[in-house]
């Protein structure tokens, strides 16, 4: 069949590698002129990083990522007040890594078959599903015909407007933005440290990267409409984050000078189905699980690889539509429901939660502390389906 997958993030290149694998003609479309750089370290564990042993891509994935030996909580004079090993709360260092969004994308993408069309700079402008075959409008005044078309294009996606309604009837807002950046010669280091400190209303996070290089991680309350324009992202920071210690104004300071800010929404996508007809959506605009999660990325693959496994093994959509959301529907919901209690860690709403939250992070290395507050977390409640073998 002929594919059109939207997004050449996460979910969109995992997808387009396994239908390719799978035979068919796969075209990738992504707005963007290039693969996008920045953003945010994740951490990646659990069944995504099966579909990563499945890519066997996880020696490229080693080999730009980091293993964290420590995440560090600290006060607004940086007092160490808690801390744990990464490791007590996921399965091994042998199935983990920390990685950029941006560097765990152009792995997958460079994990593709060349064979796969790619379309940067362009995106879908209108889709009409007859019922045989989906027309296609890009913006560019392209017009082509394809057998399914895949929303894989985020929280944000217009597949999903398109076809499936406005944000506001799928999108849950959290209450939160989150915000990240990079500086090169920042004079504080520590080397595979994972350093916090949270006040109420916020967390800001340091970690040292190669080549000089510190990310900041800055997670905040905030109701109302997003600003779009930068001036106004970092004012609304700049406000929140004033009063903050600990290292706080340098990390304000270096913010004007990054080249690149990444600022969104923390918000979930749920919706009664991911599919109609010959479309479907996979990755965060589906059932975006939110960045409190944790998760999102891995979840993408797992979504990417199971859809194509499904499609794999029967030629009739329909059902393995049906399979690829009755599969994963439970999983992800957990996540997601999940997540919405993390909140407290990320930006305390109130001095009490404060207080949890850094009592929490005290015990977090005791193994049935970890399962009681966040074992919906750490645990996927998933069994991979077997890619199908060629000619079967």
């Amino acid at each position: 069949m002929k594919v059109l997958i939207v997004g050449a993030g996460i979910a969109g290149p995992t997808l387009g590698h396994w239908l390719h694998r799978a035979g068919h003609q796969v075209t990738i479309v992504e707005h963007a002129p290039a693969l996008r750089r920045g953003g945010y370290l994740i951490d990646f564990w659990g069944a995504g990083f099966d579909v990563a042993e499945r890519m066997d891509i996880v020696p490229a994935l080693r080999e730009r990522g980091y293993v964290m030996t420590e995440a560090r909580a600290v006060d607004r004079r940086g007092r160490r007040i808690a801390g744990f090993d990464p490791e007590s709360v996921i399965e091994s260092r042998a199935r983990y890594v920390s990685i950029a969004r941006s560097d765990l994308a152009a792995v997958i993408y460079e994990a593709m078959s060349p064979d796969v069309e790619v379309i940067f700079g362009d995106s879908v402008r209108s889709l009409e599903d007859d019922g045989q075959r989906v027309h296609v409008m890009f913006d560019s005044g392209l017009r082509r015909e394809f057998d399914l078309v895949f929303g894989a294009d985020g929280l944000h996606s217009r597949v999903r407007r398109l076809v499936f309604g406005p944000d506001d009837q799928f999108e849950t807002s959290l209450g939160m933005v989150v915000a990240a950046f990079q500086a090169e010669g920042y004079p504080h280091r520590d080397e595979l440290v994972a350093m916090m400190y949270a006040e109420v209303g916020f967390q800001a996070v340091r970690l040292s990267l190669r080549d000089d290089i510190t990310l900041f991680l800055l997670s905040v309350r905030h109701e109302g409409p997003l600003p779009s324009k930068r001036a106004d992202q970092e004012r609304l920071l700049r406000t929140r984050l004033g009063d903050g210690g600990w290292e706080v104004p340098e990390m304000l300071h270096c913010m004007s000078a990054a080249s690149d800010l990444y600022f969104d929404s923390v918000s979930q996508i749920r919706m009664p189905s991911w599919t109609t007809g010959r479309v479907a959506l996979v990755g965060d605009a589906a059932a975006c699980p939110s960045f409190l999660a944790g998760q999102g990325s891995a979840l993408a693959m797992v979504e990417a690889y199971v859809l194509g496994t499904e499609l794999a093994m029967d030629a009739d959509h329909s059902a393995a539509f049906a399979r690829f959301q009755d599969r994963l529907r439970s999983l992800l919901r957990s996540k997601q429901d999940a997540a919405k209690g993390l909140g407290l860690a990320f930006g305390p709403k109130n001095r009490f939660q404060l207080w949890e939250r850094n009592a929490v992070m005290k015990v977090m290395g005791l193994p049935k502390v970890t399962d009681a507050v966040m074992g919906r977390s750490f645990r996927d409640a998933i069994v991979l389906p077997e890619f199908p073998e060629a000619g079967r």
